[in-house]
């Protein structure tokens, strides 16, 4: 035995011995522990048939006693306390080439349990069972669980998908197996039954697999994910129970699901399985999963104490702004002034720095669930397909996390259905049989980019325009550029789908992207080609909370645009604004002519009705397009703290938020998405 594998088993015994001695009869406390370290024990001398046979017996003891719900009786705690005993004398005459010492009390039949309180009957396997919670006595182990379990299954995904492609991988076998041996284990514990069965037969099916008696294929992997699926919906109910503080009232039906999983154990397959996709990935794609990387220790902090920190930070840096403004006018009275409001600049920058990295998390928990839609829907669509993923560690704020999950499921299921070509078409294209969909994150210049990428047949730019002329989103006689055509993809309603089809072909997908998008004041750029495939790129800000922005005025009134949208400004003259037929009025620049916005039309400024339209053009580019902001003058750049429009502003689009200037003054934040547009 390496040094390594004897301090790891040395470790598990010791605290297994600490619970043995901690064990008294008619008590519950210690029998989850107990039961964990065994399964851990079971995994660490995992090649070990000889010792594995008594330490699962007195696992299967403890077992019995979570699963009927009774303490701890004199049998159990005998049989864990020589088992503590026995184990290492096995060990160390394996390493002796001896035979181990006999194993008495593993192969007794334990002794009746004590009498204890009356306990509900377990139900039938065959019958539904509803979630059961004990709001009132388990609501801090209801939370706890919950949260894990939630970790648990994502956990669980991941390692049912790699172990799809690659089915000898031992190491996603092992976790797939602890990870559903802790939820049936802790379920038990909590009473939450239809959980408990579930996670208990999908970790007997996986113990076949561990031990070589049943090889994976592609019905177990679906088994699996289906497993998953469920004990996700019944986690879902924990959690809703928990917010709300009532019980769950739907039963989540999974006796057909574990009576495919005994089907399974006995060597049987789904008979609605398909077999298993592999290809290989492309040349310029990175190994698919980062590297797993060290962490030290984590806490568990509610989102809504997040949520309420951002808030006050944010108050912060405005006082800090003010304070600021006050020291520039003062400064000179209080020379010390200006030193202190310094630090104080620098520790609030700090401080809104930490702030925010609290809130900043991984996407790749948001591409593994692409992974599992890319599966199902290749099979749903009679497809080959694979999805690579690369930047999963990008980390990007939690609710730009939870918002852009949407637009990438409509994005990824129309590759699917309009993209990939079938696998006969594919092959007589001269292309591999499997279609690939590749997304990938990284930060650039600020933002946050998300590129979805695939192989397919690539966007029809006479197909799209046809369409759009029939479904009168163009007129007749329009000669757009080939770029407007493929944004013509997120107008409402469009779609050349021949069909509508469970996946696709309402028109409401891709304009519902857009409009995602834009509402994170994020921008999605398109190309493609024809035979090769199509290429979406959809650029984000880190966060919501907190901007960089560039203060103008116009009139009295001060407005903020985003910096990341600023291309440049303009001195301008009178002359250099010309009218344009049918379009207002527009810049004539020395690149050409520029749509020109002018914000006193936007709403009152306090300034009188101009007549001399010089003064300065502020340049601003949205998703491929740009127009002028005409401005009196550019007061300069500065963070702002995003807040939300009161109810006397909220039907002006043009506006997405407000913010505190150092000098106490309100200014407007201007969408340039929306500006562009009315341009």
């Amino acid at each position: 035995m390496s040094a390594a594998l004897s301090d790891a088993v040395d470790s598990v015994l010791n605290h297994l011995a600490s619970e043995s001695v901690l064990a008294t009869p008619g008590r519950e406390e210690g029998r989850v522990p107990v039961y964990s370290l065994l399964a851990e024990l079971d995994t660490l001398c995992g090649d070990w048939p000889e010792v594995l046979v008594p330490i699962r017996a007195v696992s299967a003891e403890i077992e019995r006693l979570l699963n009927d719900a009774v303490p701890f009786d004199p049998p159990s705690i005998r049989a864990l306390q020589a088992l503590v005993k026995w184990v290492p004398e096995a060990l160390e005459a394996r390493d002796a080439h001896l035979a181990p010492p006999s194993w008495q009390l593993g192969e007794a039949k334990p002794e009746a349990a004590p009498e204890a309180e009356p306990q509900e009957a377990k139900e039938p396997e065959g019958k539904e069972v509803l979630l059961q919670l004990d709001l009132d006595q388990s609501r801090e182990l209801l939370q706890e669980f919950h949260a894990e379990a939630k970790e648990h299954l994502e956990s669980i995904e991941a390692a049912g998908l790699a172990l799809e492609q690659s089915p000898a991988n031992r190491e996603a076998v092992n976790s797939l197996f602890r990870s559903f041996h802790t939820i049936k284990g802790n379920s038990g514990f909590l009473g939450l039954v239809p959980m408990q069965r579930v996670a208990h037969e999908v970790e007997s099916l996986l113990d076949l697999v561990r031990t070589d008696k049943l090889v994976i294929n592609g019905s177990i992997v679906t088994a699996i994910l289906r497993s998953r699926d469920a004990l996700t919906v019944l986690n879902q109910q924990v959690g809703a129970a928990l917010e709300h503080g009532r019980a769950p009232d739907k039963v989540v039906p999974v006796s057909e699901l574990i009576a495919n999983v005994q089907l399974l154990a006995t060597g049987a397959s789904l008979a609605t399985a398909l077999a298993p996709v592999q290809a290989e990935a492309p040349k310029e794609e990175p190994e698919t999963k980062a590297s797993p990387k060290a962490t030290g220790q984590t806490v568990r902090v509610n989102t809504e104490k997040l949520d309420s920190l951002m808030d006050v930070v944010g108050e912060l840096v405005i006082v800090q702004s003010q304070l600021s403004e006050t020291a520039r006018r003062f400064g000179e009275s209080v020379p010390s002034l200006a030193g202190h409001v310094g630090l104080l600049g620098r520790l609030t920058k700090e401080l809104q720095y930490n702030a925010m990295s609290l809130r900043m998390i991984a996407i790749q928990p948001t591409f593994q669930k692409m992974e599992r839609l890319v599966r199902d829907l290749a099979r749903e669509c009679g497809k080959k397909a694979v999805l690579f993923t690369a930047g999963g560690d990008t980390e990007l704020d939690r609710s730009m996390v939870e918002e852009i999950a949407d637009p990438l499921v409509h994005m990824v299921r129309n590759a699917l259905d309009h993209g990939l070509e079938g696998p006969e078409d594919r092959i007589a294209a001269g292309k591999p049989e499997v279609g690939t969909v590749s997304l990938r994150a990284c930060h650039q210049g600020g933002k946050v980019v998300i590129e979805m990428r695939d192989d397919g047949r690539g966007l029809n730019r006479d197909k799209i325009l046809a369409k759009a002329k029939q479904k009168g989103l163009v007129a007749q006689d329009a000669q757009p550029a080939q770029d407007e055509i493929l944004n013509m993809i997120f107008l409402p309603g469009f779609s050349t789908a021949e069909k509508v089809t469970a996946v696709s072909g309402r028109g409401v997908g891709m304009d519902v992207v857009r409009r995602n998008i834009e509402r994170l004041r994020g921008e999605i750029e398109i190309t493609s080609e024809m035979g090769k495939g199509t290429v979406f790129k959809v650029k984000l800000p880190l966060t919501m909370a907190i901007i960089d922005g560039l203060v103008v005025r116009v009139g009295q009134q001060r407005f903020v645009l985003p910096t990341t949208s600023v291309l440049r400004a303009v001195c301008l003259a009178s002359e250099s604004i010309v009218p344009v037929q049918g379009c207002g009025e527009a810049l004539d620049l020395k690149s050409g002519l520029v749509p020109l916005r002018c914000l006193d039309r936007l709403q009152p400024t306090g300034s009188k009705p101009r007549t001399d339209k010089a003064g300065i053009g502020v340049i601003i580019e949205s998703s491929g397009k740009t127009c002028a902001i005409l401005v009196d003058e550019m007061i300069g750049k500065q963070e702002v703290v995003i807040k939300n429009l009161g109810s006397y502003l909220q039907g002006c689009t043009s506006v997405t938020g407000a913010t505190i200037l150092g000098d106490g003054t309100i200014a407007l934040i201007l969408d340039p998405g929306v500006l562009l547009q009315a341009a």
